[in-house]
């Protein structure tokens, strides 16, 4: 049989026939990455290949709500259409956790005259991904993702803390790097390399990041949309086994006051389709115009995208300074204090790390995202600043702040909605504002501490 990446829905039936498969979980990632879509017996799955969802399914905020008015429904019909979804054969997956034999099979969405939703999450990874072929380029990808283990926690007003290891004991200081902290956890992360082994996803490394509680995994280099398909599949992996151990994973960018933010590092560099080099590197292995020019699409324009690197209110108290999350657009090699960091590697290797991206970022959204930044960058030849080769957390902030101004920049920057398309960034936006105004509306804990009596 062929491999799952070049899989016809002949042989997508074969592989269901040959894993006895019951039930299809056919889902679709909306703007949260959450998955939306419908569990289907295997004959109907079969019969219809494909099943239709409202298209405002995968432009909902996390809190489930839509705009009322507005520019969002000049892209979305008020009359709420349908999408017609369709399966990738290449995503399938067996659900290892299931009871009767289940697959999960991502769908891409489609509208009636057979397009594809220019504003689902998918649609838009795909999108910039036809720029790069266009060019005759592959990017490469592999993304560096944390994520907090902690302590079972069912009420929103107490503070998450450490969950409990082996020992018997919580974490009460940082481990970084540490091999026996991370096997206080050791059943857990069995039964997550069980699952993921089941699943075929494709993860490197496992550590312990620096925050009590706070893991790292790391994906092999692939192409883009199949890596996003595997964050995708591993945030739902991880999070399941985790329940199984009486104990809650998160990629909220910063779930604990006072330790470190959660992050999704993204590595990318690009080949030569017909070479099959990277076009970061000359031929006698020193930088190329490429990678300097990709660097500068990044300085340039990661600003404006900061609302999709960091899509939440809690994403932006990651970003403070002196607190391993970067504050600024600088770039150096081997640097950990900037935004833009060029790992120590051979010339065939040499890469760009995005570290300005939180973990509680859409995959599909924040790829598509850096790499249009870097695509601009090329194509516009942006020149970017001189290395950063000292502390770059002595710098002033060049980041937005909060999701308010980040939106605001978003929408202004006119060059990233040409690569990522309007309409997904007027949906993006409209949402986001919803999601902003709820919160406006909460009262924290803070304000009762500090305002209440003294002002």
């Amino acid at each position: 049989m062929a491999s799952k990446a070049d899989f016809t829905f002949h042989e997508l039936e074969q592989w269901l026939d040959q894993h006895r498969v019951t039930e299809i979980e056919c889902l679709v990632p909306d703007l949260t990455g959450v998955a939306r879509g419908k569990i289907l017996p295997r004959e109907k799955f079969t019969e219809d290949r494909g099943m239709r969802l409202p298209e405002a399914v995968v432009a909902m905020g996390v809190t489930g709500e839509f705009p009322e008015e507005g520019p969002y429904y000049d892209v979305i019909s008020p009359t709420d259409h349908d999408m017609h979804l369709r399966p990738d054969p290449a995503t399938v997956r067996l659900v290892p956790w299931a009871t009767d034999p289940t697959a999960q099979v991502i769908h891409d969405c489609y509208d009636r005259e057979g397009k594809l939703v220019s504003f689902a999450p998918r649609s838009v990874l795909r999108r910039v991904c036809d720029l790069f072929d266009a060019e005759g380029w592959d990017p490469v990808v592999a993304p560096e993702l944390e994520f907090y283990l902690v302590a079972r926690n069912t009420d929103p007003d107490m503070p998450l803390k450490p969950p409990i290891g082996r020992s018997g004991r919580a974490e009460t200081s940082r481990q970084a790097y540490s091999i026996d902290a991370v096997n206080e956890f050791d059943p857990l992360f069995e039964d997550v390399y069980d699952y993921c082994n089941k699943m075929e996803l494709n993860v490197d490394t496992l550590i312990h990041e620096i925050g009590a509680g706070q893991m790292e995994i790391n994906f092999f280099h692939a192409h883009p949309l199949g890596l996003a398909d595997e964050v995708f599949f591993f945030k739902r992996t991880v999070r399941e086994a985790a329940l199984r151990h009486d104990m809650f994973a998160t990629f909220m960018a910063k779930p604990i006051a006072g330790e470190p933010g959660s992050a999704m590092h993204i590595h990318q560099s690009v080949v030569n389709k017909l070479t099959g080099k990277n076009i970061f590197s000359n031929e006698d292995g020193s930088p190329s115009q490429e990678f300097y020019w990709y660097i500068g699409g990044l300085q340039k324009y990661i600003p404006a995208a900061m609302a999709l690197f960091a899509p939440y209110v809690n994403s932006y108290r990651r970003l403070a300074r002196h607190t391993a999350a970067p504050i600024n657009i600088q770039w150096g090699t081997d640097n950990r204090t900037v935004g833009i960091r060029s790992p120590v590697a051979s010339p065939s290797a040499r890469r760009i790390e995005n570290r300005v991206i939180g973990a509680d970022a859409n995959p599909y959204v924040a790829l598509a995202a850096t790499l249009a930044c870097g695509y601009l960058g090329i194509k516009n030849k942006i020149q970017p600043s001189a290395e950063c080769k000292g502390d770059a957390y002595l710098g002033d902030y060049q980041l937005p702040r909060s999701l308010g101004e980040a939106l605001q920049q978003l929408r202004d920057e006119k060059d990233l909605a040409s690569v990522l398309g309007e309409s997904f960034v007027t949906v993006y936006t409209e949402v986001k504002e919803i999601e902003y105004a709820e919160f406006m509306k909460v009262i924290s804990p803070w304000e009762r501490e500090h305002l209440l009596l003294h002002v």
